[in-house]
């Protein structure tokens, strides 16, 4: 696994259309803004392994992924790499790096909020609530707080979220049918 700038892919793409791109972001973080030759494989419905059996990803050529800031693309290339694929490589700073450096991108009308902001709310919002419920209902309510507060040093640590997944899955992540 090795990693690319936005610039020298964009200058790769430039030379061969066809080069696999993937973004592995939710669906509708795809939908609001998108390299234009990436394709949308979330995360959670990766399975390498399958994909590249099915021809639906190239078994030799290099497959380059992004995703918003680098973090989920880094988690996709390990999973290739677990499925005994190496030939992968991370777009340093993602799709954020991407648009930063001015390059083209295919915007949708929807406005999003990203996934990593997302586990923010509700790790806030979590915490709060578990301090004023412990505050003006009962003190067992703090256990709420340090709860979530163990979850974000258990994933700063790990660099696994569950809160993340959970709410990568949720609805109003998901396109709808219409």
């Amino acid at each position: 696994m090795s990693h690319i700038s936005p610039a020298q892919l964009k200058s790769l793409l430039d030379q061969d259309a066809s080069i696999a791109v993937i973004d592995v972001r939710t669906p509708l973080e795809f939908d609001e803004v998108h390299v234009p030759e990436a394709r949308s494989i979330p995360l959670d419905a990766l399975a390498p392994k399958r994909r590249i059996e099915n021809g639906e990803l190239p078994a030799k050529e290099p497959i380059y992924i992004l995703c918003h800031s680098g973090a989920r693309a880094q988690k996709a290339a390990d999973q290739f790499q677990a499925a005994g694929y190496e030939n992968t490589v991370v777009v340093e700073g993602g799709t954020q790096a991407w648009i930063n450096a001015n390059l083209p991108v295919i915007r949708g009308e929807a406005k999003v909020i990203s996934l990593e902001r997302q586990v923010r709310i509700a790790a806030g919002a979590l915490v709060f609530t578990g301090v004023a419920l412990g505050w003006f209902v009962h003190p067992g309510f703090f256990g709420l707080s340090a709860f979530v507060g163990a979850g974000l040093v258990f994933a700063g640590i790990t660099d696994w979220c569950g809160m993340g997944l959970l709410i990568a899955k949720a609805p109003w992540n998901q396109r709808s049918s219409s």
